[in-house]
């Protein structure tokens, strides 16, 4: 049985972000007419031979949305690499009546290391919001809440979902498990009750305005975030 979620006692946490990339001196490219660079341009120097470089956009500059570190590699070798550094949680989104958040948090879980993200429910998705950072994210589809639960189950990941629904804990004071798989929902309904049923816990993000609730696509970054960095933290 996996281990449930727990409250923490009360500490100060001090936050930092983690990477274990290192910078590497890269070619930069023309700055557009707002001062700002808009990739890289061709590379300079001596044509390097390591298989993980794009013969193509060596020559012709990378303007891709990815990491300085990642500037000329192929879409191949980043996945590969990413699926190396990838931190142990998923990230599932319920997709009900076609959210159009989800395209953000997908962007967001590539961006703080997840190992998949997984959409339940209808197949077709707004792909947009995520600046096509899903094509070096494992991105797959589940049919079903009760599929997802399966899968997970089956790898030994824990469904935790996140919304402000009775009963859920709070997210600073909650000890999520290591391997946990984060369940959002849509935007004007959360998560549907067959999810909740299915998750190990569920936890919410505490607010101190008059809304009742904030965008799921921040909310979804909140909790990657905190998540990552404490997964981040264990690996130091």
């Amino acid at each position: 049985m996996p281990p449930s979620c727990h409250l923490l006692p009360s500490t100060g946490t001090i936050v930092g972000a983690v990477s274990d990339i290192s910078d590497e001196a890269i070619p930069l490219g023309p700055i557009n007419e707002g001062g700002a660079s808009c990739g890289v341009g061709p590379w300079e120097g001596p044509v390097p031979e390591d298989p993980r470089y794009d013969p193509e956009l060596l020559a012709l500059g990378d303007r891709r949305n990815v990491e300085d570190h990642y500037r000329y590699w192929t879409m191949d070798a980043i996945r590969e690499d990413l699926k190396r550094r990838s931190l142990p949680f998923e990230v599932a989104i319920e997709n009900l009546g076609h959210d159009f958040n989800i395209g953000s948090i997908v962007r967001t879980a590539n961006a703080l290391g997840a190992a998949r993200v997984h959409i339940v429910g209808r197949r077709r998705w707004n792909r947009r919001g995520a600046m096509v950072t899903d094509r070096y994210l494992e991105v797959d589809h589940v049919d079903s809440a009760q599929a997802l639960a399966d899968s997970c189950t089956s790898r030994g990941l824990v469904l935790v979902g996140v919304d402000n629904v009775p009963g859920s804990l709070p997210l600073e004071s909650t000890e999520l498990p290591r391997r946990a798989c984060l369940v959002f929902g849509e935007e004007s309904n959360g998560l549907s009750e067959e999810m909740i049923d299915l998750c190990e816990c569920v936890v919410k993000i505490s607010q101190r305005g008059s809304t009742r609730s904030m965008n799921v696509g921040h909310a979804a970054a909140i909790v990657m975030w905190e998540h990552a960095r404490k997964l981040s933290a264990e690996q130091e």
